[in-house]
């Protein structure tokens, strides 16, 4: 496959997950309403999805070590698209949320086996660019995504927006479909092994301190996933169509900021950039503690200073964290989105209680997070020889 088909490819799949949430995050007030729940029990078909996103992704690394990254990827997606349906013909939230679980299950694939596909097809530098380009086009998902979920609560009802991502599932199964084989040796493993891989992964110290730390930094977007409809919707009474425009605001923020990694990291090292990012982090977290409760836009802006910045250091962050590793690629891929999710469920769960402003909820995280990965990195650059060797 050609670069652009291969970024192409890995696109769609890395796009999962946006496209399996906030499509549907417009939905939310009004399944509410329908069902008669409260928010924290509607929440659950997020919070839940991403627990068993998270606990999928520990299986399909390892086991695509064995088997080969293409026929999961098949399967996969199509238990995606089977469980999309479902979930547009679901009588209620209980069905809703299982359905969920379900769909969870599928996505996991394609967003776990997509870093390990450029792994096993990029070098270190090649693949920097690659995430950089990758990070740009993707972020068009979570930005298109809650404004085509409006407009079909405008035009049609929510059940058209499942049947929309099980669409996307079959463009993304028919792409995998045409794709050759991208691991050139397998390594065949039983559940002892895989176990084992786990293990030796669990053991490197660097590998884990900075994944653990990358997680963390991505709980503001995870709060904001979860709480935003509350926010926009509910606190500030907008509709949805203006609730899509304002979320699909931050995902243009993503975009500018992984445009903007892909941009400079050709003429400079990463790391100035990464601290450059996390000091905008707590910058933007700082403005939305200040004025975000005094009106949308003003919370929009906070959000945007947030997101851009972690759209400008998550490609960095993802292949610092991928080139601790030489052995059990897909594993540590695995591992490293994994921890991802842990850390945004947790998020989900945590901007879902009954807070007074969820708007503080999400400052405090987002200016935590850039002064804890600001500070560790800077620690770490002084204490392990060579751990930024790939952003320097």
């Amino acid at each position: 496959m050609t670069y652009l088909r291969t970024l192409l490819l890995l696109a769609l799949l890395a796009a999962f997950p946006p496209m399996s949430t906030d499509m549907y995050l417009p939905a939310l007030p009004m399944l509410q309403a329908i069902w008669g729940v409260d928010l924290a029990t509607i929440n659950l078909t997020l919070v839940l999805f991403f627990v068993a996103f998270s606990v999928a992704l520990l299986a399909y690394g390892p086991i695509s070590d064995s088997y080969g990254r293409r026929p999961l990827l098949m399967i996969g997606i199509a238990v995606f698209v089977t469980a999309s349906l479902l979930c547009g013909m679901a009588p209620g939230v209980e069905y809703l949320i299982a359905f969920r679980i379900l769909q969870a299950f599928g996505a996991a694939s394609a967003s776990a086996l997509s870093m390990a596909i450029a792994k096993d097809l990029f070098l270190a530098r090649e693949r920097q660019q690659l995430l950089a380009h990758l990070g740009v086009i993707v972020a068009l998902a979570p930005m298109l995504a809650p404004v085509v979920g409006g407009w079909m609560l405008k035009w049609l009802n929510w059940h058209w927006i499942f049947f929309i991502q099980a669409l996307w599932g079959v463009i993304a199964w028919i792409g995998v479909l045409r794709m050759r084989e991208p691991l050139q040796k397998k390594v065949p493993a039983s559940i002892g092994q895989i176990m084992g891989r786990y293990v030796r992964l669990f053991k490197n110290r660097r590998f884990m301190t900075l994944n653990t730390l990358m997680a963390l930094s991505m709980m503001p977007v995870f709060a904001f996933i979860a709480g935003s409809p509350s926010i926009y919707m509910t606190h500030f009474h907008l509709d949805p169509q203006w609730f899509g425009l304002l979320f699909g605001s931050n995902a243009l923020a993503l975009m500018a900021g992984a445009y903007t990694c892909s941009r400079l990291t050709r003429r400079m090292p990463g790391w100035p950039l990464m601290r450059a990012g996390f000091v905008g982090m707590s910058l933007g977290g700082l403005v939305i503690w200040i004025v975000g409760s005094s009106g949308p836009l003003r919370f929009a802006a906070g959000m945007f200073v947030v997101t851009y910045c972690i759209g400008m250091t998550r490609p960095l962050s993802n292949n610092l964290v991928l080139e601790q590793v030489d052995e059990d690629v897909g594993t540590a891929s695995s591992l490293l989105i994994f921890l991802y999710f842990v850390a945004g469920a947790g998020a989900m769960a945590l901007i879902s209680m009954n807070w007074p402003d969820r708007m503080r909820v999400i400052a405090v995280l987002a200016a935590g997070s850039g002064v804890l990965m600001l500070s560790a990195l800077l620690w770490m650059a002084h204490h392990w020889k060579g751990v930024l060797k790939a952003v320097q």
